[in-house]
């Protein structure tokens, strides 16, 4: 059997933080990556973190290290973006825990409470069940169909 080219992070999971604040990441996402895989999680404007696989932060990299030193601005944001990121890697049970600033950030709750991890394609993104529940009702069927359209798919 072949090893798939690329990652594909798809469907949607709800799963309960432990008394860490730990969440487990689905087994179909971890078989995915090699034990010890380094992740970027970043704050979304979207209101919600995204975490980045070791494909999209290189691109991210690749951005953020071609804007010159002298860019005094550019590199102001560079500095306050990444001081609200995260990089980590699953614990042998599959599970991250998130810094203060991302989790408050995301508004997830404390332990015990649910959080919704969805697919996005090259990424996921971890939601509080609130959050997620608007993205669900603004998403509707025509705005898929729009999105399909404009891909060509």
């Amino acid at each position: 059997m072949s090893t798939p080219s690329k990652a594909y992070l798809a469907g949607n999971f709800r799963h309960l933080l432990d008394d860490k604040n730990r969440v487990t990441i689905p087994s179909p996402w971890r078989g995915l990556f090699a034990k010890g895989t380094s992740f970027l999680a970043i704050p979304n404007p979207g209101g919600y973190v995204s975490v980045l696989p070791p494909a999209e932060a290189d691109k991210l990299y690749e951005k953020f290290a071609e804007v010159p030193l002298s860019d005094v601005e550019a590199q102001n944001d560079i500095s306050a973006f990444m001081a609200r990121t995260q990089s980590f890697s699953f614990d042998s049970q599959g599970r991250i825990a998130l810094n203060d600033t991302l989790f408050s950030y995301a508004g997830l709750g404390g332990p015990k409470s649910e959080v919704v991890l969805v697919g996005g394609l090259n990424k996921f993104n971890i939601y509080n069940p609130t959050k997620w529940s608007q993205v669900e009702q603004e998403s509707t069927t025509s705005s898929q169909r729009s999105v399909m359209q404009r891909f060509g798919i």
